[in-house]
């Protein structure tokens, strides 16, 4: 009926936007899952768009066919519905064994090649029943709506629709599903709409028509531009190479601006959102040239091969434009974001909202252009034979081989300008030859853009963002595989280490501290033999640790590129200045989740960085599980530390990490690695026996640890000093994250809450440190083991009132470099918190540096300052020595 016939496509083309929001919903949830296996969300997004991609292919190519001479597409429709429904509802239970199965296969230090197959080929086995699936959904539906419409309106019109459900999906899943529900929910969700469009499209009616030989369709209308096959060509090579290179920009272009913007799980979303909206518009908008071609007389219709090469040439114009857009990225960014007002407090929907501008600027126009240049060709290979499924699955089998291309090998081989200029370069040699006497207006353009390419590699710089102080210079790049590497110092010599120039892994200025977070727990623990560190960084905490001389320290670095660069900051830590790691220190190129999982070795200490938690794949290394995996991998009575960077941290999401932290060491406590108000950093301390420490153990352990910088240098002169650190005991910890959610694999509220300070910090790092501080208690029987001295405890206690208060004076103080402006702020208050704790170091150390400064200029001051400061703590003579000094002076 006229009715039927008007309704059915738009119920058909209702189903393929209800089928591409599954699909890239569950592209979201398969890739946090990835994580689990491959340990980190870079690789994760690699191997599932191959599998993704890959299974496509294949889905398309082996039932494509089938499903053209089927009489009853819709019902294999449904049917690749209910398998993508099933296989995905069994993912949800059987992800833990799969995870299990792969990083035993894997391996706790892999050979590339062994890495590799097992991320790539695992992902691409574990969802292959799902992806095939998804990969016939789309030629069946074209062929159920083919008896409704004409072949080209319908590639066209279902290509743009399932593109756009693909678009809500990513935008869904990433921003509302995941961070609400969680992984498993979110899949079966999805699960869910599968059954829908199932049940829908079963119930389909078709109309009686019979089996269609492969490759043939029905009678073009007059819109369409075919042409004879023999003049055309089934065009499959030009399919799969186009799939190859739009793969190809994506990736690069997502690879490239992870150093411009935060890197979040929120980048990814608006970045793929972005490349799919871009596609489906160009899709609807061949869908109007179709239509617009039937007011066209026949003989002016412009040809097939013309259309097509019009199509890649200006598919390389664009992708050019948007690589040139790249070298101005950050000045577009910090614009974008002035006008929104993000820096002033514009809030994360304005942050985001730059990142989407910028996205838009690199991706609108090729992806416009992709998405006709697809359905162009799509309908050229089915005029000219070819069943569409082939012709799809062609597309996506080269759209499977881009992140291994692009992503692994490129980047490294030729930096990210040379990987991203071979893309249209390549759309270019894709056009079809003319000779000289006819030039099109194609290979005319085509020729213009060629030189450009090649001007473009010869005139332009290296497509790296590094940031170069003034007077500073760069001492050490590396584009890797998943990251760029560089070392930068200023004017002053300070060399600092960043990870895609917006994450800083430590500087030479901050060795002592860093120093610190090595030295704190190992000498919490009385006799550790083996330590492992998950993270490298500079190199200063783990290299510290291996200074002595009875310890062997593992570490295990995602990134090959930083553990290179991490020499030039571990100079300063051997005597011969060669920058070779201590003989004891073994660095390995590894996923820390991955290496905790399924090393044999178990340790007596295993100390883990303070991972930037918004950064792409961090929070998953503060997940239950991954907590529970490092209390496996601990030695009996070993300890582990988990270091956190409160200055990068808001409140709430600590009070995540902290409660699922709890939920396996339930007796944990917490301490500050220093005093800093500006870069607080938070530990997380567990034993594995539970047990309390030992005051006169620990002097023993003090006395007997032989380092070639004495203690005293970190600030560890004592037992005061290496317990003094201690905020919170197990029941404050409790009470404090009571009711947080749960950092789990399946519910990464981390990944999804901690963006939020990095987008729009709502207070300063100093203000969050006190009100954590003002929250949080510990009696020293919370810490220490049962018999201890009474006084000891006391003792211990004041200590802890000292540095609260020290730290609250420091939130008054006013930053000045003269001496006497300063005193007058400190002087008392400082003193008070002396006769509080004699045994508090941080609060007489300022005060002795200020009179000696003092008494270049103000003698009687000075000895006033040293007299006060020698009846406060009269069993420290530094303040005596230099009275004396100051006195016996001219």
């Amino acid at each position: 009926a006229p009715s039927a016939r008007r309704a059915l496509p738009a119920l058909a083309l209702a189903l393929m936007v209800a089928s591409g929001f599954a699909g890239l919903g569950y592209q979201i949830v398969w890739t946090q899952q990835a994580t689990a296996w491959l340990g980190h969300e870079a690789p994760a997004v690699l191997a599932v768009v191959t599998a993704f991609f890959g299974g496509l292919a294949l889905g398309a190519l082996v039932l494509g066919s089938r499903i053209e001479r089927s009489r009853r597409p819709a019902h294999w429709y449904a049917a690749c519905e209910l398998l993508i429904a099933g296989w995905s509802v069994s993912l949800v239970f059987l992800i833990g064994p799969i995870s299990a199965w792969l990083l035993a296969a894997t391996g706790a230090e892999p050979g590339v090649a062994r890495q590799g197959a097992v991320a790539f080929v695992g992902t691409f086995l574990v969802l292959l029943p799902a992806t095939a699936a998804m990969g016939a959904t789309l030629p069946a539906m074209s062929r159920v709506l083919a008896l409704w419409w004409p072949a080209g309106r319908s590639l066209a019109a279902l290509y743009a629709s399932n593109t756009a459900g693909a678009v809500l999906g990513v935008l869904a899943a990433a921003f509302w599903a995941v961070p609400e529900f969680g992984l498993a929910r979110t899949a079966l969700a999805c699960a869910g709409l599968n059954l829908l469009c199932a049940a829908a499209a079963w119930a389909l009616p078709s109309p009686r028509c019979s089996a269609m030989a492969p490759g043939s369709v029905p009678a073009p209308a007059p819109a369409s531009v075919s042409a004879p096959a023999s003049a055309s060509g089934s065009g499959l090579p030009v399919l799969a190479a186009t799939g190859l290179l739009g793969i190809g920009y994506e990736v690069l272009v997502v690879r490239v601006l992870s150093q411009v913007t935060e890197d979040t799980v929120y980048t990814f979303a608006m970045l793929l959102a972005v490349y799919l909206v871009g596609t489906a518009l160009g899709a609807a908008a061949y869908q109007r040239w179709l239509t617009a071609q039937a007011a066209v007389p026949a003989g002016r219709r412009r040809a097939p091969a013309g259309v097509r090469d019009a199509l890649l040439v200006a598919v390389a114009a664009a992708c050019l434009l948007g690589t040139l857009s790249l070298w101005a990225a950050e000045d577009l960014r910090d614009a974008v974001q002035r006008g929104l007002g993000a820096p002033a407090g514009g809030g994360m929907a304005a942050a985001l909202a730059a990142e989407a501008v910028l996205d838009l600027v690199v991706f609108a126009l090729p992806t416009l252009v992709m998405g006709a240049l697809f359905s162009h060709l799509a309908l050229q290979a089915r005029e000219a034979g070819t069943a569409f499924g082939r012709a799809l699955g062609v597309n996506t089998l080269g759209a499977a081989a881009a992140p291994l291309l692009f992503g692994v090998l490129a980047v490294p081989g030729l930096g990210a300008k040379g990987a991203l200029l071979l893309v249209p370069a390549g759309y270019l040699l894709l056009t079809t030859p003319r000779p000289l006497a006819r030039p099109s207006a194609a290979g005319i353009g085509g020729v213009a853009l060629a030189v450009a390419v090649l001007a473009v590699a010869g005139l332009m710089p290296p497509l790296a963002f590094v940031e170069v102080p003034e007077g500073g210079r760069v001492l050490s790049y590396r584009e890797g595989a998943m990251a760029a590497v560089s070392v930068v110092e200023d004017a002053d010599g300070v060399a600092r280490l960043r990870i895609n120039n917006r994450q800083q892994e430590g500087s030479s200025a901050t060795l002592l501290t860093d120093a610190r977070q090595a030295l704190l727990p190992l000498l919490l623990h009385p006799q550790p033999r083996r330590a492992l560190f998950l993270g490298l960084g500079t190199g200063v905490t783990a290299g510290s640790a291996a200074q002595d001389p009875g310890l062997q320290v593992d570490v295990a670095e995602l990134l090959p590129e930083v553990i290179e660069a991490s020499a030039h900051f571990t100079r300063a830590l051997v005597a011969d200045t060669s920058g070779a790691p201590a003989p004891r220190l073994r660095a390995v190129a590894a996923d820390a989740r991955r290496f905790v999982r399924v090393s044999p070795v178990h340790y007596d200490v295993i100390v883990s960085d303070n991972f930037h938690p918004a950064r792409s794949g961090s929070g998953a290394l503060y997940t239950v599980e991954h907590f529970q995996a490092v209390r496996d991998r601990l030695a009996s009575g070993g300890l582990f530390c988990q270091w956190l960077p409160l200055h990068q941290l808001d409140l709430d999401t600590l009070r995540s990490i902290v409660s699922s932290f709890q939920a396996v060491y339930p007796g944990g406590w917490a301490m500050l690695a220093t005093n800093s108000l500006e870069t607080p950093v938070l530990g997380l301390v567990a034993r594995a026996d539970g047990a309390g420490f030992d005051l006169a153990q620990a002097r023993a352990r003090l006395a007997g640890t032989m380092l070639p910088q004495p203690l005293p240098d970190f600030g560890l002169a004592d037992e005061w000093a290496l317990f003094g650190g201690f905020v919170a005991g197990p029941q404050a910890l409790a009470r404090w994250s009571a009711g947080a959610a749960l950092n789990t694999d399946d519910r990464p509220v981390v990944a999804y809450r901690a963006p939020r300070i990095t987008y729009a910090p709502d207070s300063r790092p100093r203000e969050r440190l006190q009100a954590l501080l003002a929250q949080v208690d510990i009696a020293p029987a919370e810490l220490l083991a049962p018999g201890g001295d009474a006084d000891d405890g006391r003792r211990l206690a004041a200590y802890w009132t000292a540095r609260d208060d020290f730290i609250a004076i420091g939130q008054q103080v006013r930053p000045t470099g003269d001496v006497q402006h300063l005193l007058a702020q400190v002087r008392d208050p400082l003193l008070s918190v002396l006769r509080t704790s004699p045994d508090f170091r941080p609060a007489y150390d300022p005060l002795l540096r200020m009179a000696g400064a003092l008494g270049r200029s103000d003698a009687a001051a000075a000895r006033r300052l040293l007299n006060d400061l020698a009846r406060v703590q009269p069993a420290r003579a530094e303040a005596g020595e230099l009275l004396r000094a100051i006195s016996a002076a001219p």
